[in-house]
């Protein structure tokens, strides 16, 4: 049977767009879906550290287009359209996206994870009124005001680092007893003095009028207000692949199961970056993700062969 593409990416963060790549350069029919935005959540990192070839690390933001053309001079194809359903197609498969059906013999699952809300009142109410998910952009909005960023992982204690340089001070309000991020950043977020850290602590409410004013908090059973300009909220990341629902099970957080080289249980399909159980949660494993996925499914283009 006939297919429109070899092969379909779903998603174009750092992991599909490695994928995609990988896949064009092996000569396979390329199509990838990136969505309204291309990059995903790098797209809002000030600085990938630790990604090689980039000693002082790289803005996301920079990155992700680099890597989109080096897919589209490979012969790779876009679409700013995202994946809405998934279906069995003869010895293929079948996309439903906004613009309408396509078909391919295999797929890559790159859709990645979106940022958890803390599901607390006044956080929908003042989203995009103090309530952000990008320091980089509001950042310069707060110069000489205070931040507050909730969560302690590697997201929140960048965000922090990249706040300091704007805020007066910025608070970063941690669940957990300690910081959970790498110890890199966790050195830089303790040496930086404009930088507080309030560990074992959660929010209740975000208060404020026309913009939020403060915070709720609670630590040690007691309830306090904190003063703040901007909250960013950066508490974990919840995967994005519900479209899989009725063919593929996923784990209790949502992500999807893979073998070694990034497999599912599906004929011809794989998951790469943070969509999948297991992943690292850094743009140099996604990307390597990214290309394990690619030769799995050159490899089952070429030979048919599919783990049972």
């Amino acid at each position: 049977m006939s297919h429109d593409f070899d092969v379909i990416v779903a998603g174009a963060g750092i992991a599909g767009l490695t994928a995609a790549l990988t896949t064009a350069r092996l000569g396979r029919k390329t199509m990838v879906l990136s969505g309204d935005v291309l990059g995903g959540q790098l797209m809002s990192i000030e600085k990938v550290d630790g990604y090689p070839g980039f000693p002082e690390g790289v803005p996301g933001y920079d990155l992700c287009p680099i890597a989109q053309e080096q897919a589209m001079n490979a012969g790779a194809e876009f679409s700013q359209t995202n994946i809405e359903s998934l279906n069995a197609d003869g010895d293929g498969w079948k996309v439903t996206t906004g613009e309408g059906d396509m078909t391919a013999r295999a797929i890559i699952i790159a859709t990645g994870a979106a940022l958890k809300h803390l599901n607390v009142p006044g956080e929908e109410k003042f989203t995009g009124k103090g309530v952000s998910h990008c320091a980089t952009c509001d950042g310069p909005l707060l110069r000489n005001k205070v931040a507050a960023v909730i969560g302690g992982g590697d997201s929140a204690l960048q965000e922090a680092l990249t706040l300091a340089q704007f805020a007066a001070k910025t608070i970063v309000i941690n669940k957990a007893p300690e910081l959970t991020g790498q110890q890199a950043y966790r050195q830089l977020v303790e040496e930086n003095a404009k930088i507080e850290v309030r560990n074992g602590s959660t929010v209740q409410e975000i208060l404020g009028d026309a913009a939020v004013s403060s915070l709720r908090v609670l630590n040690g059973g007691a309830a306090s207000d904190v003063e703040v300009n901007g909250v960013f909220v950066y508490i974990g990341l919840q995967p994005e692949a519900a479209f899989l629902d009725g063919h593929l099970s996923r784990d209790s957080t949502g992500a999807v199961p893979t073998d070694g080289a990034m497999r599912t249980s599906l004929k011809g399909i794989c998951a790469a970056g943070m969509v999948r159980v297991g992943a690292a949660g850094r743009a140099a494993a996604s990307a390597g993700d990214g290309t394990a996925a690619a030769i799995s499914v050159d490899r089952y283009l070429a030979d048919g062969v599919w783990p049972v």
